[in-house]
């Protein structure tokens, strides 16, 4: 083993062989590494300078985190690289969710292969400006479930950012996973050096998702992670009148499909109630939300996501909602968010920057 490399073997919580704690911190204890850890000479991680020479072709990176899983956080990532792609920007992202990668079927990309070539691992594209990497992509069967501790999960997070060759990007955004763990400290501990511009968190509106984004922002202001904004997903049920299914339920519970029914009989008497959208408060938001959290701990709120089907379906289907008109409510709401996220002045890219 090379004096940087965290053996596979190694502890939970391994503090890594380069610490000036390694073999004599709590979590070494009964690590079959113990011995060679405490004696091993320290110094900077060689890997870090890998890294650095990678990053130096990034110009903004991104991270997108969130407190809890299932708020939505991959379909934000994956639209988010659909729309600045379709800003004729260059764009990567990375998914670090190691076991749960979703991030290949929603941009359209299972059962696709990583190639190496003399420049390292390349990534897999959706369009010619739109590059992906995962671990969804290494996996022999899309079921298999990747059961690892975290020093063999923060190598692979390390060798996404060392041997892949990503070229001249102006936006890497890195979809992490849910929580504050192994995979979250060494994304920032290992682009420490080149910079993250910042973290967009992803919540939805009720108070038991809003304790965990608390923990999520606390994070970000302990090491030191300018917070872009916070969204606010699933902000309510929006959709169509015209996409909207009918029931009738009787007494018993029996339930019987009025659907073609009642749109007919709008269509005949009142057809200006078909182009309206119905909204529904599906989450508690009574305590303020996402909105009223960020002005209580200091970030910027950059909007609400409704709940919408057709996103739902789209992210299913592994595309983008901005390019037809099926997801009306949502795709607004998404550009309204992407643009002001755009004019944090971290952000920007100008039309020099982007053609140098």
């Amino acid at each position: 083993m090379g004096n940087q490399e965290i053996p596979e073997d190694a502890n939970e919580h391994c503090p890594g062989p380069e610490s000036e704690s390694a073999g004599k911190a709590d979590s070494c204890a009964g690590c079959p590494n113990q011995g060679i850890c405490a004696t091993a000479p320290k110094g900077p991680d060689p890997d870090l300078v890998g890294i650095a020479e990678r990053m130096a072709t990034v110009k903004h990176k991104i991270l997108v985190l969130s407190g809890k899983g299932g708020v939505g956080k991959s379909t934000f990532s994956a639209q988010l690289a659909f729309a600045l792609a379709g800003m004729d920007h260059q764009v990567g992202l990375l998914d670090i969710d190691i076991c749960g990668p979703s991030i290949p079927k929603m941009l359209g990309l299972e059962g696709q292969d990583i190639h190496q070539s003399n420049l390292g691992w390349s990534p897999v594209y959706v369009e010619s400006n739109l590059g992906v990497m995962s671990i969804g992509f290494m996996l022999p069967n899309p079921d298999e479930a990747v059961i690892w501790r975290g020093p063999r999960k923060n190598g692979i997070i390390k060798q996404f950012l060392k041997d892949v060759h990503w070229g001249e990007l102006d936006y890497l955004v890195v979809d992490a996973p849910p929580g504050t763990s192994d995979e979250h400290i060494s994304i920032v501990q290992f682009l420490q050096a080149t910079g993250i511009d910042g973290a967009i968190i992803v919540t939805t509106p009720q108070e038991v998702s809003l304790i965990d984004v608390r923990k999520e922002v606390s994070f970000c202001k302990k090491v030191g992670i300018h917070v872009l904004g916070v969204v606010e997903n699933m902000s309510g049920l929006q959709q169509s009148l015209a996409d909207v299914k009918f029931m009738k339920l009787s007494e018993k519970g029996e339930e019987t499909d009025m659907t073609e029914w009642a749109l007919k009989y709008m269509k005949e008497n009142a057809p200006e109630m078909l182009s309206l959208v119905t909204c529904t408060e599906v989450f508690d938001s009574s305590k303020g939300g996402a909105a009223k959290m960020c002005r209580e701990m200091e970030v910027p709120f950059l909007g609400k996501v409704p709940m919408d089907p057709q996103l739902g379906k789209a992210a299913e289907e592994g595309r983008s909602c901005f390019t037809d008109q099926q997801c009306r409510t949502s795709s607004t709401a998404l550009r309204r968010i992407i643009e002001k996220l755009l004019e944090d002045p971290t952000m920007s890219v100008s039309v020099m920057e982007d053609g140098a």
